[in-house]
């Protein structure tokens, strides 16, 4: 079952981009990462609940600064491109996510790159400026380009925090605790940039959507594959949630695949497949 696992989670986070270019227009960033966050927290929260004891009070301020690096502000950044520009751009700048997470490890933590990896970051980095580089309907998109970057090289720092910070705890707990910190984080800005017009009820059913779905049962679903298969054969979803979010918003909201847009994802994509391949699975 776990390459049908593994293609559902990829079609589920893929589908979180579609959901953001839908709703964020409507919301706008803040308030549609509110209400993510918020409903991913309590999808996940009966976890930490169960868990309550492992997390003394003295570690709640470590949660909340991951919180910010890890969801708070990566989502507020994936919600502003969406505004901005096709969702399909936001999926394919995700995908930088692992090339970052190797050289965080290597610039802060000690961690060997080697010489695959540092060619394949070379080349991820070289997708970005050519997804950077193109226009869609005419206008630049290099601002929302720079925004999913940004937003990816966040979880790369979190992921390493993650890792040296919080292993030994329960993940589907650590995940409703760093989401519900972010939850409270954002909540004064999302209530003081609410939208004063009424939002229309696909944009929120696409926001309970990306709360739900794309957050709390997606974490769900993404650490029992940790749990059952191992982390590296599990992190091979991040292929596909690029294709996904690709095909999902040509599908459904009729987004054109550009030629820059298929060049850069290319190679982000072969970058981050080549720079895995001396691994085992």
């Amino acid at each position: 079952m776990t390459p049908l696992e593994l293609c559902l989670l990829g079609a589920i986070w893929g589908a979180s981009f579609l959901f953001m270019r839908v709703a964020a227009p409507d919301f706008g960033a803040f308030a549609l990462v509110e209400v993510r966050l918020a409903l991913g927290a309590l999808v996940l929260m009966p976890f930490l609940w169960r868990a309550r004891s492992q997390f003394p009070p003295r570690l709640w301020p470590r949660l909340a600064g991951i919180s910010l690096i890890n969801s708070a502000v990566p989502f507020v950044l994936f919600a502003w491109a969406a505004q901005r520009a096709p969702a399909g751009i936001g999926a394919i700048s995700n995908a930088m996510t692992v090339l970052f997470t190797a050289l965080i490890g290597f610039m802060f933590f000690g961690e060997k790159i080697g010489s695959r990896r540092a060619i394949a970051l070379c080349a991820g980095f070289a997708g970005v400026v050519v997804l950077a580089s193109g226009k869609v309907a005419g206008a630049s998109i290099g601002w929302a380009v720079a925004a999913g970057a940004g937003a990816a090289f966040l979880y790369g720092i979190g992921i390493n925090l993650v890792r040296r910070h919080l292993t030994g705890l329960p993940p589907a707990a650590v995940a409703a605790a760093t989401l519900g910190c972010a939850a409270l984080l954002v909540s004064p800005l999302a209530a003081s940039q609410w939208p004063d017009a009424s939002v229309p009820p696909l944009s929120w059913l696409c926001a309970a959507l990306l709360g739900v779905l794309c957050t709390g049962i997606a974490f769900v679903m993404y650490y029992r594959l940790i749990a059952r298969v191992g982390a590296s054969r599990a992190s091979t979803v991040t292929y596909l949630v690029p294709v996904f979010g690709v095909a999902w918003a040509w599908w459904l909201l009729g987004e054109p695949l550009t030629l820059t847009m298929g060049v850069a994802g290319a190679i982000i994509l072969a970058s981050v497949a080549f720079s895995q391949g001396g691994k085992r699975p």
